[in-house]
């Protein structure tokens, strides 16, 4: 049997090649660029629940994702979210192996539970 000790799971391994931004760096960069495109990888009921102002809502684990993904210009500058960032991961990990401009793409650590956790604002429809 081989030692497992130092074994690093493969979501830090995917993690560790993303920008990963704490929910008040994430906030404040998303008024730096100009041409950015704020997306929520949740489903549409989570959406529909409370979601960050001024995101656009498409869901990773919906068939036509990557259809969706496609109508985006790839120059342009991606804010990424989900609930907890595991969605957000796989979606920023596929961005950029399918030709999306790595340094343009970001993701919010810890997903809307960190966000709202920071204290920052939202469209609460039914609270969190």
């Amino acid at each position: 049997m081989g030692d497992n000790s130092c074994k690093t799971s493969r979501w830090r391994l995917l993690k560790a090649r993303l920008n990963n931004l704490p929910p008040k760096v994430f906030s404040a960069q998303l008024n730096t660029f100009n041409k950015i495109v704020l997306i929520d990888v949740r489903t549409p009921e989570e959406f529909e629940h409370s979601h960050i102002s001024g995101a656009v809502n498409v869901s990773y684990l919906a068939d036509n994702f990557w259809d969706e993904m496609e109508q985006y210009d790839p120059d342009q500058y991606f804010f990424v979210y989900c609930r907890t960032g595991r969605r957000s991961i796989r979606a920023c990990t596929l961005m950029g192996n399918g030709g999306f401009k790595k340094d343009r793409i970001f993701n919010l650590e810890g997903g809307y539970t960190s966000w709202v956790e920071a204290g920052l604002e939202g469209n609460n429809n039914y609270g969190l």
